[in-house]
């Protein structure tokens, strides 16, 4: 008999045993029961499919990892997703087996009851994603725009040129995006909210999704995934034709806690997301984000290339790239078939 036996989980039950496998092993521990009340016990989807590791010598939980629901939808028909997420193995456990039994039992019961399972593990779960069975379907590239270039400057300055001049080339350059955005602002007006607005759920209903698999982007899974979240500050940026109420785009955007002064685009749609967004939303954002005093504007996708048009006219630059790994239950729906729409919306946090 094996020293480790995996089971299926309770969302409603399991809190205490899941939280405690978190503790020293995942995220700010003091955020962890609002994490959990949050993704497993609030999700309007459905609790997710949670597997737990027994040490059975000891009778302990030593392991778990989870799969959260996600609504996609792909050429006309939804599809039930699972996101993986919150792989934990007590420390003295931490080897190949009881990883690899838990996500083999995730990856049975995740199939059980979704068409695709997907993740974003780090380097040391990689090598168990594979083993598994996981195929790796791409790569989410985080792209960034600097708007405050000074720090920059200083940087790349000869020794023998003071760091004193580095002050007003900077602000002859944090000026570009602004000048460049000019056009946009005239005919675009921008208004942050900190609550998803109800034309979120128009545009999304209106807008063609495209031919690849994208999560349902509608004021449930936004709310949801950003209003009620305990983990982050969302403001949502909202972009509309001057003289009308219409909304054109949204930014959903977060400010980094470390100060960098880097603002996050957690995940953004628009009425031509789908084709390739144009340059005057995206424009809108960098004047936004320059007026707050951001230093630098990032945002991760993995997707069509065509649908970032806008970001990369206005700038966006690739800065780090990180595998996304997935497997779907039917074998006709092979992953290297399809790509994926992914931002940071669609992880855990």
């Amino acid at each position: 008999m094996s020293a480790y036996v995996a089971r299926a989980g309770d969302a409603a039950t399991d809190g205490d045993v899941v939280v405690g496998l978190w503790r020293g092993n995942l995220g700010r521990e003091e955020r962890l029961a609002a994490k959990y009340e949050w993704f497993y016990r609030g999700c309007p989807f459905g609790a997710p499919a949670v597997e737990l590791l027994r040490h059975e010598p000891t009778a302990s939980w030593v392991g778990v990892a989870s799969a959260g629901p996600r609504r996609l939808v792909w050429n006309g028909r939804e599809i039930a997703a699972g996101v993986l997420v919150d792989l934990a193995v007590a420390q003295e456990h931490r080897s190949l087996g009881p990883a690899l039994s838990l996500q083999k039992a995730l990856l049975a019961e995740g199939h059980r009851r979704f068409e695709l399972l997907y993740g974003f593990p780090n380097p040391k779960a990689a090598p168990v994603f594979k083993r598994v069975g996981y195929a790796q379907l791409g790569e989410a590239t985080r792209y960034a725009r600097v708007l405050r270039h000074r720090r920059y400057i200083e940087k790349v300055l000869p020794k023998r040129v003071p760091k004193i001049a580095a002050a007003p080339a900077g602000m002859l350059l944090d000026l570009v995006p602004v000048a460049r955005g000019l056009p946009a602002v005239r005919r675009l007006r921008t208004t942050w909210t900190s609550k998803v607005d109800p034309r979120m759920n128009d545009l999304w209903r209106s807008s063609d999704e495209g031919d690849v698999p994208i999560a349902v982007r509608d004021t449930t899974f936004l709310a949801w995934r950003f209003d009620r979240a305990p983990l982050g500050r969302t403001e949502y940026l909202l972009v509309t034709e001057r003289g009308t109420e219409t909304l054109r785009a949204w930014f959903a955007c977060e400010a980094d806690e470390t100060g960098t002064g880097t603002l996050h685009v957690r995940d953004f749609w628009a009425t031509d997301a789908a084709r390739g967004i144009d340059r005057g939303p995206v424009d809108a954002l960098l004047v936004a984000a320059s007026l707050r005093g951001h230093a630098t504007v990032s945002f991760e996708y993995m997707g069509p290339a065509a649908r970032l048009r806008g970001f990369r006219e206005a700038g966006f630059v690739a800065r780090s790239r990180r595998p996304v790994f997935g497997r779907w239950r039917d074998a006709s729906d092979d992953p290297r078939r399809a790509e994926l729409h992914l931002t940071s919306a669609d992880e855990d946090e």
